[in-house]
């Protein structure tokens, strides 16, 4: 017999019930992942860029739409002073689908307006899971850099599968609305 069973048949039937939301948690946490670095405290009050977030997904313009989210939830958190890369195009007037190009010209950009902090990323996952389901699945890292050198201040990472009636940017915004209030903006 089973331990659930066991412990069913030798304990009320009550005390089982009371195991359903321990369980309900644990598939819960099973779906989502995060992880972020060193806690460093920034300045809300220095200049921020939102730099390009590079789409590493199989979904056209994923790290456009992931961007979008990023920059609202950095606005909730208080980050008045953000700007957004302009966009950008090439002599024929068609968009830059080179994302390194595209990140180059927008951190030239930022160091050429004395930007303090640049916020940046991949995305990993972008889409809908194949199957019955069509459940939504997005992996996304994130980063703030230092504009002037470069160098990382910190990163974090976070992917979630989200339910089948759930939507893709929905999921997308779970998982980086989390990773964004782990940023110690003061």
């Amino acid at each position: 017999m089973g331990l659930f069973m066991r412990f069913v048949v030798f304990h009320s039937p009550f005390a089982a019930i009371r195991l359903i939301p321990i369980i309900a948690c644990l598939l819960l946490a099973a779906c989502a992942v995060n992880q972020t670095e060193r806690k460093i405290t920034f300045a809300k009050q220095e200049s921020w860029a939102l730099l390009p977030i590079i789409n590493f997904s199989q979904t056209p313009q994923a790290g456009e739409r992931a961007e979008r989210i990023t920059e609202t939830l950095l606005r909730t958190e208080g980050l008045k002073t953000l700007s957004h890369y302009p966009l950008q195009e090439d002599p024929s007037g068609l968009p830059i689908l080179d994302e390194q190009k595209r990140f180059n010209t927008a951190l030239a950009w930022a160091q050429e307006n004395n930007m303090r902090y640049g916020v940046t990323g991949s995305i990993e996952e972008w889409r809908y899971k194949s199957g019955l389901d069509g459940e939504p699945a997005v992996g996304v890292s994130l980063q703030v850099i230092d504009v002037s050198s470069g160098d990382v201040l910190w990163s974090g990472s976070g992917s979630r599968a989200g339910w089948s009636r759930e939507s893709l940017s929905g999921t997308a915004h779970k998982v980086l609305e989390k990773l964004v209030t782990k940023l110690q903006l003061k």
